[in-house]
């Protein structure tokens, strides 16, 4: 199997990092000056949160999280390739993380119900645990 199939979902939700970037901007650029308020007041997140409409500051929330398991998804991505241990279902399980990412995006940024952006969250999650199983046990 070609070891950089591994990198292409990895490449996939850095791409969705950087759109969530990107509309978190374009709701919340818009959102400030339609406030009326001195830029000054939006000191730190925080302020940010009190300050604008939740729907506002669902992208940003969301942007936090692809920084905790998507961080550990691009270690281990990572650590697939370079050890050439990458295997089929590595690869299924990374599409997987990515497919349920963007839907767990897609409604966190948008209609956040929760219950639904949990469940997509959950299967992502058990994917990347499905991978890091694979390499633990690969590895002994």
């Amino acid at each position: 199997m070609n070891s950089l199939a591994i990198l292409q979902p990895m490449l996939g939700v850095m791409v969705l990092t950087a759109v969530v970037w990107f509309v978190m901007y374009a709701r919340r650029i818009p959102a400030m000056q339609g406030a009326r308020k001195p830029v000054q007041v939006y000191t730190t997140p925080d302020k940010v949160v009190e300050l604008l409409p939740d729907e506002v500051n669902y992208p940003a929330h969301n942007l936090k999280n692809l920084f905790e398991l998507p961080v550990l998804f691009y270690a281990l991505c990572l650590y697939l390739f370079v050890t050439g241990t990458a295997q089929q279902p590595d690869v299924i399980a990374a599409w997987v993380f990515l497919v349920f990412r963007v839907l767990h995006s897609a409604i966190h940024c948008t209609v956040n119900i929760v219950m639904a952006r949990f469940a997509t969250y959950c299967v992502a999650a058990l994917a990347l645990w499905f991978m890091l199983a694979r390499a633990v046990l690969g590895a002994f």
